[in-house]
């Protein structure tokens, strides 16, 4: 029997994930680098069987996670590899993040025959995203734009692009740096153009609460960088309390010292409302910089603005 059951999705950017967890596993821990400690479990979840819809459609951000920590639940697995933009705002309580990997670049690189910026795109040209973070910035950016769902992993956006279904399309850098693709990236988008998804470029490592042996493992892969700066984020997204149908971006950076910037947005789908906010506070007290950003955001764009998305 393996000592650790890793649980995964099966795409190719989430099993690389799943190695890196299992090299830093085996050099942190001697008894898990011996030849069948550890056992990895490719889990399909409901985001990856239906491809021709948006998430918002279908449920939202759960329905990468769901599968993985029912089995999680049931015990088939020790511990699941997640993407942190991918889990829900309230996971279950009977399960725990138990470590963060140290983060990747969280921002978005952007794909075009047409040039390296949204700017370089003809007027009408066609953005492909299936993110609702990313339609609404673009569209605040160029309201000349279209924008069309584009969903599929790394190869079939690309593919997608290449064969001239859309003008541009949008994929995380962090997601292509672990596949060994980083280099190939013809342009990188400030976080100023696009600010990232909240979690972005995050791995977070879950276990049960109750299973002692797997979380003192993980401890030891524990990034506390990592952890402040994606606690904020998800502080700020508890706050707003969005649907899948709410665009919200947010992103957590340390400055000087123990020092937490945190800049965040919500918009309108089709960008033509986008309010911001930015707050500073303690590396040590993630939590309530996020929830004070997450207040004044949810101030500025007002419950009505909310309530209307939520029942859209």
């Amino acid at each position: 029997m393996p000592l650790l059951r890793l649980g995964t999705r099966g795409s190719p950017l989430a099993l690389a994930q799943t190695e890196e967890t299992r090299r830093r596993l085996a050099a942190a821990h001697p008894e898990l680098a011996a030849p069948g400690a550890l056992e990895t479990v490719v889990i399909r979840t409901t985001g990856d069987r239906v491809q021709d819809r948006p998430l918002s459609e279908i449920g939202g951000k759960g329905l990468f996670t769901k599968e993985i920590e029912e089995a999680l639940h049931e015990g088939r697995i020790d511990l699941a590899v997640h993407s942190m933009k991918d889990v829900p705002t309230w996971p279950p309580e009977t399960l725990v993040l138990a470590a963060f990997l140290p983060r990747e670049d969280p921002r978005d690189a952007f794909f075009s025959p047409h040039g390296d910026s949204l700017a370089a795109l003809p007027a009408g040209a066609l953005v492909g995203t299936a993110s609702l973070r990313r339609q609404s910035q673009v569209l605040a950016l160029r309201p000349d734009l279209r924008v069309t769902t584009l969903r599929g992993n790394v190869d079939t956006r690309l593919r997608k692009l290449a064969a001239g279904e859309v003008d541009a399309t949008l994929l995380a850098l962090a997601g292509l740096r672990r596949l060994g693709r980083g280099e190939a990236v013809p342009a990188v988008l400030s976080v100023e153009e696009m600010l990232p998804a909240v979690g972005q470029g995050a791995i977070g490592l879950q276990a049960r609460r109750d299973d002692a042996r797997s979380c003192g493992w993980l401890a030891a892969l524990d990034d506390a960088e990592t952890r402040a700066r994606v606690t904020a984020e998800r502080a700020c997204l508890a706050v707003l309390d969005g649907s899948c149908r709410t665009p919200i971006a947010a992103l957590a950076e340390r400055t000087h010292g123990e020092a937490l910037y945190l800049r965040a947005l919500v918009a309108a789908p089709d960008g033509s409302r986008v309010w911001r906010a930015e707050g500073r506070g303690a590396l040590a007290e993630p939590a309530a910089l996020g929830e004070a950003v997450g207040q004044e955001l949810r101030a500025a764009a007002g419950e009505p603005f909310f309530a209307a998305l939520a029942g859209g």
